[in-house]
């Protein structure tokens, strides 16, 4: 097996680590980087049933490897009748046939470790450098680095991952120590981000995997840096607020916001929350009146976070914001890893970042959640606001979030000549997300056969959208804008 295609055993106890352990064999088959590299990730629950002892199954997978990548946590597990468990036999049998090991050890609450698990780490200690991990973001960005280490050395790396790399002509001068400070305060309140205030910027960055030979790595420069655009000018974030549905000039207003990336999502952010209509409720349980926007305030934030953290920096184009009369749309340069499809979006799936260093820093500071979840979580949000479900996109080159406004204003109900007893259907269905036959009834008082009319209309006329043929299991959602009332998008 040559080593650039590489094999790689993954052991732990599995009933602990079980999810961690699918996603990260998602993450390394699905990385566009590791994935050149990577031909085989072994778990040995996936192993279909043989006549043999598991003992061997495993121990000879462990001698097919090319890496064993141990991740060590609170629980020992099983033990067989000399008392070692199967994670033991394992780290024990690839140092015996020299493989290259990678030891992560998860968690630092050492009184809840298993006497045997404890004393597992401390012979790994003695025999080889492991990094300690406290959740599913911080094991995808220490084994990312640690490959692309390993990689590198072995000189199966041409052109190295963008934010591994070092950052050229940069210098630990160029880092503004006034985000590294917030950084560290942000972090530590956020995640206990195990480093105190103070620290020093070197310190940090190693800690984060953002040094490259002593030098600042891209994503340390993007994160940290005083004036990133002076090393990645087209790293920036350009907000665009258009008249009508169309993207064509002249523009409402355009702006284009440079920094770091966390200065960058926060400005960004706050360019779609100042255009779009917000209603200002009263001070009855509150010193300060509430504020509810048309488009949640989060899952634009989260759209755009998703853009800067997973564009790809290698292109010249710039992530984009752009804000219509019925929509937002956050333009991604880049496309999806080639493990996730646009319908895995909408259900549970790993995470497998582009950058993944850049990632786990936005993870610390809390500007995003865990592995996985921010396409759902902008689903979720966008329901509970009574809008339609978000739109997943590629188109010209750029992975696309649209988020829909309510476009159903009392100035478009009036085109569609809508009785009352259809404008309690759509207020239905934007404070429940669906509406059956019955429910309309129930509702409205009519009978079968006028609540069938009724909705059939709404759906002709495109409000509505009809899911299901016919029987029980039919409802109605709302519609994105529908296309009588809309322009052709660009």
């Amino acid at each position: 097996m040559p080593a650039t295609r590489l094999r790689i055993f993954i052991s732990s106890v599995q009933t602990e680590f079980a999810q961690q352990r699918l996603d990260l064999k998602a993450f390394l088959l699905g990385d566009a980087v590791l994935r050149r590299f990577v031909a085989e990730v072994f778990l040995f629950e996936e192993l279909p049933a043989k006549d043999r002892r598991a003992d061997h199954v495993y121990l000879e997978e462990v001698e097919r490897c090319d890496i064993y990548l141990g991740i060590f946590g609170y629980e020992y597990g099983f033990e067989d009748k000399k008392g070692i468990s199967p994670t033991e036999h394992e780290y024990n049998h690839a140092t015996q046939h020299g493989k290259i090991r990678l030891v992560y050890v998860w968690g630092s609450e050492e009184e809840r470790r298993a006497p045997k698990m404890r004393r597992l780490v401390v012979k790994a200690s003695g025999e080889l450098i492991r990094r300690r991990i406290e959740d599913a973001k911080a094991l995808t960005a220490e084994v990312y680095a640690s490959l692309v280490d390993y990689l590198d050395e072995i000189g199966a790396l041409r052109v190295p991952p963008f934010d591994t790399t070092a950052c050229d002509k940069a210098t630990l001068k160029d880092l503004s120590r006034k985000r590294i400070d917030w950084f560290l305060e942000t972090a530590r309140r956020e995640r206990g981000f195990p480093l105190k205030a103070n620290t020093d910027s070197k310190v940090l960055l190693t800690h984060l995997n953002l040094l490259d030979d002593g030098k600042p790595t891209n994503a340390a420069m993007l994160l940290f840096g005083a004036n990133p655009q002076r090393f990645h000018r087209t790293a920036e974030t350009k907000c665009i607020h258009c008249h009508g549905t169309q993207y064509r000039r002249p523009f409402a207003s355009q702006q284009i916001y440079s920094g770091d990336l966390f200065e960058q999502a926060n400005q960004a952010r706050d360019f779609v929350l100042a255009k779009i209509n917000r209603a200002v409720g009263t001070r009855a349980t509150s010193i300060t009146a509430p504020a509810t926007y048309e488009l949640p305030p989060d899952a634009v934030g989260e759209a755009i976070v998703n853009a800067i953290a997973h564009r790809d920096y290698h292109s010249n184009a710039s992530v984009e914001v752009r804000l219509f009369a019925d929509r937002l749309e956050v333009w991604n340069p880049g496309t999806l890893p080639g493990t996730l499809t646009l319908d895995n979006l909408r259900e549970a799936h790993p995470s497998v970042p582009n950058n993944p260093l850049i990632a786990e820093s936005l993870y610390l500071a809390r500007y995003i959640e865990k592995a996985g979840s921010g396409t759902l979580r902008i689903i979720e949000l966008c329901q509970e606001a009574g809008l339609p479900e978000p739109s997943y996109e590629l188109r010209a080159g750029s992975f696309v979030i649209t988020l829909w406004r309510d476009w159903l204003t009392a100035e478009v109900l009036a085109r569609f000549q809508i009785n009352d007893r259809q404008l309690q259907a759509i207020a239905y269905v934007k404070a429940r997300g669906q509406i059956t036959n019955r429910e309309f009834r129930e509702a409205t008082g009519v009978i079968a056969r006028t609540a069938s009319r009724d909705l059939e209309d709404l759906a002709h006329k495109g409000v509505l959208v009809k899911v299901g043929a016919t029987g029980r299991g039919t409802y109605y959602v709302l519609a994105h804008k529908p296309d009588i009332i809309r322009t052709n998008r660009t």
